[in-house]
């Protein structure tokens, strides 16, 4: 089983005994975000970006309920398994901006 197939199976074993939460949400913020660059999509850096919503989390997890902690860890893998399809489907995204202003 390879490191992301590892993962997936971790974060979903950890959002089902969320009692027993390892380090497991800070590798999906990592692994999320490597997923992303290496297909081309940028984060957009603010809160309502999903590496960014994991990361909050993961800095006051001591002040997240288990019910978030069991949405957050579903959350990254989701989106851990649908950008690994992406990246192995072979997929790159190229981001383009308009070349004309706006006056």
């Amino acid at each position: 089983m390879n490191s992301v197939s590892e993962l997936i199976a971790e974060l979903l074993r950890a959002a089902n005994e969320i009692q027993r939460l390892t380090d497991s949400d800070v590798r999906s913020i990592v692994t999320i975000r490597e997923l992303r660059e290496g297909v081309g999509i940028p984060g957009s850096g603010t809160p309502r970006d999903a590496v960014v919503e994991l990361y909050d989390m993961a800095n006051e997890i001591g002040n997240v309920g288990g019910e978030q902690r069991t949405a957050a860890l579903l959350h990254a893998t989701d989106l851990i398994r649908t950008l690994r399809i992406v990246s192995e489907s072979g997929t790159k995204l190229e981001i383009r901006q308009a070349d004309y202003a706006i006056d």
